[in-house]
């Protein structure tokens, strides 16, 4: 073959190569604060769909100078009279993306660290929550209890699931399941997906639920006060909502402090994972 017949063949054929991938920052060394900040203002340069839920959500690659990102689109905003499911009717059914928010800030406020960084941020023409696309997934918990994995260090990754559960019986999320809790390499628990939280039932669904407790997130769900939780989280749940979470508060401290220090302990810091064996003590 000529030079300029190989030469055209190879342009040929590169031509027919998708195109390559965005390089991704794994484990960027970045604070909440600068995750919100990319979350709001880096460009989208890719979508596709995020594969797994009901909502229709979008799984989308974003850009900012060098940082490049995927992050997790939900625009869901569905209210219900009535909703029919495998688990009965509920009434007064709420599917919404302004819960995802909502979740991430009252994450904060009790120093959990369970909820990855979300914001409100418009998609085309929705408003709609953007949530950092966690890095490193080894498998959800559903692939992990299918295999029967166990992780390093059997303590931790217990502490880490009472948060979880404790959590889901604070904001009474209805949906809790395998799928959306996703486990890193690092055996470092994430809970994703919280658009049919936030019910209004007045005390803890699932009481038999709440084991243990880190001492120091008890001590700050205590400070929990309807004045902050409206500044940090009244744009995404209504003061009703609001009030119930207070309620649900008010029976998950009483039980907890009826446990004694029984119920409590220090957890390790939780971006460590359960790699390690060694005790948090």
């Amino acid at each position: 073959m000529r030079q300029a017949e190989l030469a055209a063949a190879v342009a040929l054929v590169l031509l027919c190569l998708p195109p390559a991938p965005l390089a991704q920052q794994a484990s960027p060394p970045l604070d909440d604060a600068q995750m919100e900040a990319f979350l709001r203002t880096a460009r989208i340069v890719r979508t596709r769909a995020a594969g797994k839920g009901v909502t229709g959500s979008t799984r989308a690659t974003m850009q900012l100078g060098e940082l490049v990102h995927d992050v997790h689109i939900q625009t869901i905003d569905e209210s219900k009279r009535e909703f029919r499911s495998d688990k009965g009717i509920e009434l007064n059914f709420r599917d919404k993306w302004h819960f995802n928010v909502a979740a991430y800030k009252i994450d904060r406020l009790l120093g959990l660290g369970v909820v990855p960084v979300t914001v409100e941020r418009r998609w085309r023409f929705d408003p709609a929550s953007f949530t950092w696309w966690v890095d490193d997934v080894l498998m959800d918990e559903g692939e992990r209890a299918k295999q029967k994995l166990t992780a390093p260090n059997q303590e931790c990754w217990t502490e880490q699931r009472q948060l979880v559960r404790f959590f889901d019986q604070l904001i009474d999320n209805t949906d809790r399941n395998p799928g959306n809790l996703v486990i890193t390499r690092k055996w470092q628990l994430w809970a994703i997906d919280h658009t049919r939280a936030f019910r209004r039932a007045k005390t803890p669904p699932k009481p038999e639920n709440l084991t243990r407790i880190d001492r120091r997130v008890l001590e700050r769900l205590v400070a929990l006060d309807l004045a902050t939780l409206k500044r940090e989280a009244g744009s995404y749940i209504e003061d009703a909502d609001i009030r119930a979470l207070l309620m649900r508060r008010d029976a998950i401290v009483a039980h907890f402090k009826a446990g004694g220090d029984a119920a409590l302990y220090d957890r390790r810091d939780p971006a460590a994972g359960c790699l390690s064996t060694a005790s948090a003590n």
